[in-house]
C-alpha cells in the first residue's frame, strides 16, 4: 500500500475590524482583511472563507490553523 500525504503551508496575517475585506499576497504572506472582530473565532472563520474563495474554492481540501489560533500571524495547512 502506497500512501502519499502532502500538505501545503501558508503564512497568513489577519487584520480584523477592517473597513474593506480583501486578500492580498505579498511575497510569501497572505494578508487577509476581515470585518469581524477577533472574538470567539469570528475573524478566523471569515479568514477561512475569504482564503478559500481567493484560492479557487479548494474542492476536497481542508484548511486548518497549525499555529497562531489567537494571534494575527498564522500558519495555515492546506491538505
Amino acid at each position: 500500500m502506497d500512501i502519499t500525504m502532502t500538505a501545503t503551508y501558508l503564512k497568513v496575517h489577519v487584520i480584523p475590524e477592517s473597513r474593506e475585506e480583501a486578500v492580498v499576497k505579498r511575497e510569501d504572506i497572505f494578508y487577509v482583511s476581515v470585518r469581524e472582530k477577533a472574538e470567539r473565532g469570528a475573524a478566523n472563520r471569515r479568514m477561512f472563507e475569504l482564503l478559500r474563495k481567493y484560492l479557487g474554492g479548494l474542492p476536497g481540501k481542508r484548511l486548518a490553523i497549525m499555529s497562531g489560533h489567537h494571534a494575527p500571524h498564522k500558519i495555515i495547512s492546506v491538505g
